[in-house]
C-alpha cells in the first residue's frame, strides 16, 4: 500500500508576526496509508480541527510539508486546491451541510456538477451512491423531511461522487444518538472494507476512535500517542495474512 498522506514537521501559526501570534500545530508529522481507516482522536482545543482543515486542504501549513497523493500542498494556487477538494477528498461534517431547498440525489449530483460531469452520468451515479446508503427510496425528499441519520447517510453518498481518495469525516456522529451513530459507522466500515476507501475520521470519542486501524491522540498541537488497532483495516486484514 503507498502513503496517500504524509506529513512532515507541520506548524500552524494564526496572527503571524503579531503580539497575538498564535502556534496552534507544533509539529505534526504523520503518515496514512491508502485503504487505512485512521482515526485522529483529541479534545476541544487540541488542535483536531486545524490538522483537519489542513488534511482537507481547507488550509496550507505554514511550515512544513504536506504531500497528498505525491503533491505538495503548499505548492498549489486556490484553483488547485478547489480542484483537490472537489475530486480528491470527501468531506463529511458534524452538520451536514446539505443544500436545504434540494433534493437529497440534487445534493448528492452537486460535486459532479462542479466537476463538469454530464447530467446523464450524474444522476445515474447519485442514484447508485444513495442506493449504497440505504437512501434510494427518499432520493427526492428535502433535508426537511429526513432525520438526522438520513441526512449523515446522503452526506456520505455526496462525499463518494466524484470516487475521492480520501474521505475525511468531522465528528460524523456528533449530532445523532447512539443507534443511528451505529449506522453511520457501519457504513463507513462498510465502505472501507468492501470500496477500499482511505477514511480520517476526526473525533473526542475514542469509543469511536477504538473501532479504526491506527489511532492518532492530538494534544497541545501535538501527536503525542499512536496506537495500531489490529481488530480493525488493514492491520487486521495484515495478520490474517
Amino acid at each position: 500500500m503507498s502513503d496517500i498522506i504524509q506529513m512532515t514537521d507541520v506548524i500552524k501559526k494564526f496572527y503571524t508576526g503579531t503580539p497575538n501570534e498564535l502556534t496552534i500545530l507544533k509539529g505534526i508529522s504523520l503518515t496514512v496509508r491508502e485503504g487505512e481507516f485512521v482515526s485522529i482522536v483529541g479534545v476541544s482545543g487540541s488542535g483536531k480541527s486545524t490538522l483537519m482543515n489542513i488534511i482537507g486542504a481547507l488550509d496550507k501549513p505554514t511550515s512544513g510539508e504536506y504531500i497528498l497523493s505525491g503533491e505538495d500542498i503548499k505548492a498549489m494556487n486556490d484553483n488547485k486546491l478547489s480542484a483537490v477538494r472537489n475530486r480528491r477528498i470527501g468531506f463529511i461534517f458534524q452538520t451536514f451541510n446539505l443544500i436545504p431547498r434540494t433534493t437529497a440525489l440534487k445534493n448528492v449530483e452537486l460535486p459532479m456538477l462542479y466537476a463538469g460531469i454530464s447530467k446523464s452520468r450524474r444522476v445515474a451515479r447519485a442514484k447508485e451512491l444513495l442506493e449504497l446508503v440505504e437512501m434510494a427510496d427518499r432520493m427526492k425528499h428535502l433535508p426537511s423531511e429526513l432525520s438526522g441519520g438520513q441526512k449523515q447517510r446522503v452526506a456520505i453518498a455526496r462525499a463518494m461522487a466524484n470516487e475521492p481518495d480520501i474521505l475525511l469525516a468531522d465528528e460524523p456522529t456528533g449530532a445523532l444518538d447512539t443507534e443511528t451513530g451505529r449506522l453511520v459507522m457501519n457504513i463507513f466500515h462498510r465502505l472501507n472494507r468492501e470500496n477500499g476507501k482511505t477514511v480520517v475520521l476526526i473525533t473526542h470519542n475514542p469509543e469511536l476512535a477504538a473501532e479504526t486501524s491506527r489511532i492518532l491522540t492530538i494534544s497541545d498541537g501535538l501527536i503525542i500517542n499512536e496506537r495500531v488497532n489490529k481488530k480493525y483495516g488493514i492491520a487486521a486484514e495484515e495478520e490474517k495474512a
